[in-house]
């Protein structure tokens, strides 16, 4: 049939929003040592079931960037001691709601490869949620997509 729901992941980790950040970046860790696969972010989907945003690497490494750190490297009498301690200790006091990526942009079930493929590449992501209804169902990981399509090549 050629859908979403021929390539989808239905196994998957999620995260709740109230989820202590320094415990998702443990269960990336976890999932990096224990999955053949890394996984770069995490769907976080609230009590009732529902998806209320994504936790990426790239969200955690966005919050965890100083300020103005893009131009240090230009000065010479900057200090930056201490700086990593202030960072892990501002990370340990925020929840995975606090940085989460919202707006997520999903398929459905049915959608097809193609379709999924447009949605990806529109949108710039790596991941896309697969829903059936309101409830999500499974995760399409760009990889998933490209050696589903190769292997279509090879038939």
């Amino acid at each position: 049939m050629n859908t979403a729901r021929d390539i989808m992941n239905t196994e998957f980790s999620s995260l709740l929003p109230t989820t202590p950040l320094i415990d998702s970046i443990k269960l990336f860790q976890q999932n990096a040592e224990s999955d053949a696969r890394r996984v770069f972010g995490f769907m976080v989907i609230n009590p009732a079931g529902d998806l209320v945003g994504i936790l990426s690497m790239e969200d955690i490494l966005l919050f965890a960037q100083p300020k103005h750190s893009h131009i240090w490297g230009e000065m010479s009498d900057i200090d930056l001691n201490g700086m990593v301690e202030k960072v892990c200790e501002r990370t340990r006091k925020m929840q995975v709601g606090d940085i989460m990526s919202t707006g997520i942009v999903t398929v459905d079930v049915n959608t097809n490869v193609f379709a999924v493929l447009a949605k990806m590449n529109q949108n710039r992501i790596r991941r896309i949620p697969v829903v059936e209804g309101q409830k999500v169902v499974g995760i399409i990981y760009l990889s998933d997509l490209f050696f589903y399509l190769l292997g279509q090549l090879g038939e």
